[in-house]
């Protein structure tokens, strides 16, 4: 494989992982001007998780360290927004168990890859997980976004619904985030089940 450390699509993963620290704290600070600064990196980190791996493939930079990287760095990014989404009050009490349960399955598929990798067995990355991950992505970037943020160019009336359309938006990725987890857990068990080759 041609590449390394130090090529454009390993930057802009070094750069995610950057993002993390970064987002947590604008996250956490005060005014809505912090809510438009931690949503301008969230929503800059998302968009190099879409970038880095199509310039990887279309220059031949597909590295082993980039394949270990990028997922624990979408996970990191997602983890880290999705706990501070109820902890900010940017989210009900409700909404506590998608967070819950979408950071449950992520943790699961984790462990179901490290096992899998130590068997042999590669599940490969459907359609339906893609979708799920821009509607967790959406969610999120819309709930740290909010309403105190919006109010000003939109208005209090329209803005009062930013909250219950995030909300929505994250238990429909919840609802895709564990169907997509069966189909990992189903996948690694049907591996399990097949005779050794000869």
């Amino acid at each position: 494989m041609i590449g390394g450390a130090f090529t454009l699509p390993m930057l802009l993963t070094y750069g995610r992982i950057l993002a993390i620290p970064a987002v947590v704290i604008a996250m956490l600070q005060p005014g809505t001007v912090w809510y438009w600064v931690s949503f301008v990196i969230f929503v800059a980190a998302c968009v190099t998780d879409y970038f880095d791996g199509m310039i990887a493939r279309a220059r031949q930079q597909v590295t082993a360290l980039g394949a270990l990287l990028d997922p624990i760095a979408d996970k990191l990014l997602v983890a880290a927004t999705l706990i501070l989404l109820p902890a900010t009050d940017r989210v009900g009490d409700l909404a506590v168990i998608a967070v819950l349960l979408i950071i449950s399955r992520e943790l699961m598929v984790s462990g179901l890859r490290e096992f899998g990798a130590t068997q042999g067995i590669a599940i490969p990355v459907t359609q339906l997980a893609k979708w799920k991950t821009t509607v967790q992505m959406t969610a999120i970037a819309v709930l740290i976004a909010g309403a105190p943020a919006l109010a000003p160019l939109v208005g209090q009336n329209i803005a009062a619904w930013v909250k219950p359309a995030g909300e929505t938006l994250l238990w429909i990725a919840t609802v895709l985030t564990w169907v997509t987890g069966w189909d990992y857990l189903s996948g690694t068990l049907r591996h399990l089940n097949e005779p050794p080759r000869r």
